[in-house]
Formats: C-alpha cells, sequence, structure tokens
C-alpha cells in the first residue's frame, strides 16, 4: 500500500471535520424543530383539550402528546391509549382519521408514520430481559417481536418456522399476549413459562402442547398485554417490524423473508 501525500492527508483531515460538523448540525436542527413544534402549542389549548378528555373518559384517557402539524392551525394530540386524533386550535372540534399529504410520488401518510414512531419507541422501553428471545448463531440481519399465545394455532406454526427463521437471520422476541389477558385459558400457562428457569425450552414445550409444572412468580405478561392493547393488537400472532408497523396474523418464511427484504 502506498503512502499518502501529506496533501491527501489534510484533505482526509477536513472531511471527517465537515462530516462530524454537518452531523451536530443536523441534530440541533431536529432538536430545534421538535422543540418549536411543542412550544407552538398554546398553552390554552392543552388545557381545554386536556380536561374534556380526562370528563369524557371519566379519567381513563389522557394527553400524552399534543403538537402542531404541517396544516396550519391543525394539531395531532395522540392519548394513552396510542390513539390520535386531531384538534383545531380553538379546540373545539376534534376529529379521527388518518392525515395525508400529497407528494410527486402520492399520498404521505402522516398519523401512520406517528404510529409508527410511537410504536418504536414502546417496543424499545420494554427490557429484553423481560421477553422471550431466540437470537440465530451467526449473524442478525433482522429483528422482530412478537406478541405470542401459547395456545394460539398459528402462533405455534410461527414458532415452528423457528429454525428456518435462525438460518435467515432473524431474531424472534417474544412477549406475552394471553387473549383475554387474566380471563385467558393460556394466561396461568404462559406464567408457567415466564417463571421457568429455562423460558425458552418451557415456551416450546407449552406451544407443543405439553403440560408444564406450575410455576409462579412476578412475570410482565399483564404489562406487555396491556402494550399490545395500546398499539391496537387484538390476536395473535402479531408482528412489530423494527421500523414500527404491526402486521397481525402468520406470516410464512417465505413471505417474511420478502418483507424484511432479505432474498
Amino acid at each position: 500500500m502506498s503512502e499518502r501525500e501529506p496533501g491527501d492527508l489534510l484533505m482526509i483531515a477536513l472531511v471527517k471535520k465537515t462530516i462530524v460538523v454537518l452531523s451536530v448540525v443536523t441534530l440541533a436542527i431536529f432538536s430545534a424543530i421538535t422543540f418549536a413544534q411543542n412550544a407552538a402549542v398554546p398553552q390554552s389549548l392543552r388545557e381545554k383539550l386536556s380536561q374534556a378528555i380526562v370528563v369524557a373518559s371519566q379519567n381513563q384517557l389522557e394527553i400524552v402528546r399534543l403538537v402542531k402539524t404541517p396544516l396550519p392551525s391543525i394539531y395531532e394530540v395522540e392519548l394513552s391509549t396510542g390513539e390520535i386524533l386531531y384538534s383545531d386550535i380553538s379546540g373545539d372540534y376534534l376529529f379521527a382519521g388518518d392525515m395525508y399529504q400529497t407528494t410527486p410520488g402520492g399520498l404521505l401518510n402522516l398519523s401512520t408514520s406517528t404510529r409508527q414512531a410511537r410504536t418504536v419507541e414502546k417496543i424499545q422501553a420494554i427490557p429484553e430481559e423481560e421477553m422471550i428471545v431466540f437470537t440465530p448463531e451467526t449473524e442478525i440481519r433482522a429483528s422482530i417481536t412478537v406478541f405470542t399465545d401459547v395456545d394460539c394455532t398459528y402462533c405455534r406454526a410461527l414458532h415452528g418456522d423457528l429454525e428456518g427463521l435462525m438460518e435467515l437471520g432473524i431474531q424472534v422476541r417474544y412477549l406475552a399476549y394471553p387473549r383475554g389477558g387474566e380471563a385467558a385459558d393460556s394466561y396461568s400457562k404462559m406464567i408457567s413459562v415466564w417463571c421457568s428457569d429455562d423460558r425458552h425450552k418451557s415456551l416450546t414445550q407449552a406451544k407443543n402442547g405439553q403440560n408444564l409444572p406450575i410455576r409462579d412468580c412476578e412475570t410482565p405478561i399483564l404489562a406487555h398485554y396491556a402494550l399490545g392493547n395500546e398499539l391496537g393488537i387484538s390476536g395473535t400472532p402479531a408482528l412489530v417490524f423494527e421500523d414500527g408497523r404491526v402486521v397481525p396474523g402468520y406470516m410464512d418464511i417465505d413471505r417474511m423473508a420478502t418483507f424484511l427484504g432479505l432474498n
């Protein structure tokens, strides 16, 4: 390998410095935009909407995020359930539905973008030690988070694909979603799985229909179930991808690979 000329080294140093400066500037601009969006929300609007929503829901709901949208005088209202509403600047009117922006490439669903971003935040907030994670022995090329029920037929079908998914480099991270919550027949089984010394083995046994020793301990199962409901999940399996997309139902290996761009 030939030695670099002093001029080349100087140019490389300048390019690296420029990249660092641009990264800092970009982060500063993004932070400023986020701050400006929140600062632009009139306090009177926040108070009016908060009071109305609390009263209407009998203290069951609250506003977790209120920001200005690209549409003048229209604000995005995110509720504690994950639902997104929109309000005019007066706060006298709220409406539900997705907001679209017209672009040269077609319609851009701004509401979906918001939902996916919130989903990513909520999933990332869950420690992996609360999950049951199956990780490929080789490179992890993609990761999916799955809300699962041990008695669900299609959950069992997906679990049966684990070997093939591992070969593709797909990490599978399980969250508990006993359909019906505490009233579900599978709820006690899932407690036994999560309280097991070997969760991987116990989960596989439970999904194979084997009876497990009854165990009891503190688990995150109901917290997972509540999060699933918050994300709009009503059945299993429910697949959550790294970009925040939520896809209900079973997806076979080939379709999964195509969906993840691994083909």
